[in-house]
């Protein structure tokens, strides 16, 4: 009995375990891709040192995916979601057109 108990304890222990880090896997957004129509259309740069500045007039230094409101990665991540890019995740370096600086 006492064998069986453990051995269900330990079982239980592992299954959580596993489940806890696939569901911490499948959070994880791909990243987007400047190729992408929509990346493209808004002029998206992984880089934003690399926005074309003739083409994106608005892009000013220092304006990156970190410091947009529509950002929702956290503070030191180095990409995170973005509601303009639903189901991808966004350099944290990068910019695009939507660009709109956190109050």
């Amino acid at each position: 009995m006492k064998n069986s108990r453990r051995s269900f304890i330990l079982g239980s222990a592992s299954l959580a375990g596993g489940l806890a880090l696939s569901r911490s896997a499948l959070a994880a957004n791909p990243a987007l891709a400047e190729s992408e129509a929509m990346a493209q259309s808004l002029g998206y740069k992984a880089d934003a040192t690399k926005v074309d500045k003739a083409k994106f007039p608005n892009y000013a230094a220092g304006a990156m995916c970190s410091n947009c409101q529509f950002f929702q990665g956290k503070a030191g991540d180095a990409s995170g979601p973005c509601p303009i890019f639903p189901g991808k995740d966004v350099a944290a370096k990068g910019w695009c057109a939507t660009y709109t600086k956190k109050a």
